[in-house]
């Protein structure tokens, strides 16, 4: 795993961001958490939003996952500054926090087998949930 970048300047904005995150607990895009925003009345630009969610991303203090159509989507991080991977649901969003024994050191010798140093990685597994599935059915 590579360091985790500095943390931000705290500013008006992330905290609106991240106050609004922490009201919801599940994925959704840049444009999503903005429409939140906007509904409680705050300017905070789109633009805005995209920059603060790909740096607090970067930082850990927000989860990103990608969806098979490239979109991602960002949540507040439950895990806190803990490394962690995810579960989640491809129809409906929900993503559940999974402990993957051994695969940080697998990874590391993976890496190292092949000649690469200061790696970092994600893990993310999707399926369909409970719920999903029986409506899929």
């Amino acid at each position: 795993m590579t360091t985790r970048e500095p943390k931000p300047r705290q500013t008006r904005q992330r905290t609106q961001i991240l106050s609004t995150l922490d009201a919801a607990g599940d994925f959704r895009s840049a444009q999503q958490w903005h429409d939140a925003l906007r509904h409680t009345g705050s300017t905070v630009g789109l633009a805005t939003v995209y920059r603060a969610l790909q740096s607090m991303a970067e930082v850990g203090d927000v989860d990103a996952v990608v969806t098979d159509s490239g979109e991602t989507l960002y949540r507040r991080c439950e895990a806190g500054e803990e490394h962690h991977h995810h579960l989640r649901c491809r129809r409906c969003g929900a993503a559940e926090e999974i402990d993957v024994p051994d695969f940080e050191s697998w990874s590391q010798r993976v890496a190292l087998t092949h000649g690469f140093s200061q790696i970092d990685h994600t893990v993310e597994i999707t399926g369909l949930c409970a719920s999903c599935t029986r409506l899929a059915l």
